[in-house]
């Protein structure tokens, strides 16, 4: 694979990619490792792609995966503080965002898909490897919990 096709790509995605992962994760760090792993594979793969919607669905769905993965490490089970560096510039997005943080990571998966990336649940579904009325019930679910949690604050 040729660098600058590499880099393109990176340049193209890394942000998207970032911000799910950061999303799934809740950590900065791990948020640039597990991008960094799909980009890796990406070179690896060296795969051909229909458009620039299927190689960003690809690239997604990599990204995901290597996420669910890190969340199942064992390694992952420490409870660690929300770090600073993720708390939003403005004072009255700081609650949403400690809301949607505050949700599972699956649920905050579902819900940074479809409400930032704009995908629909069945592409979720796709990326994801869920079915599509189990990311229709998580996106039901986070709703729910971020409006009890909203109504708290």
């Amino acid at each position: 694979m040729e660098s600058k096709r590499l880099e393109e790509t990176v340049s193209k995605y890394e942000n998207t990619l970032y911000r799910s992962a950061l999303a799934i994760l809740g950590d900065p760090h791990e948020a640039q490792d597990a991008v960094q792993d799909a980009f890796v594979r990406y070179l690896e793969k060296s795969p051909d792609f229909e458009s620039a919607e299927h190689e960003k669905a690809w690239l997604l769905r990599v990204t995901v995966n290597g996420c669910k993965s890190r969340l199942r490490s064992p390694w992952r089970r420490r409870k660690v503080e929300l770090s600073e560096g993720l708390i939003a510039p403005e004072p009255e997005e700081r609650g949403v965002l400690e809301a949607v943080l505050a949700l599972p990571p699956l649920d905050r998966a579902a819900v940074h898909l479809y409400y930032y990336e704009g995908y629909s649940t069945p592409e979720i579904a796709a990326m994801t490897g869920q079915r599509e009325g189990t990311v229709r019930s998580r996106l039901t679910r986070a709703r729910e919990k971020l409006r009890a949690f909203l109504k708290d604050d």
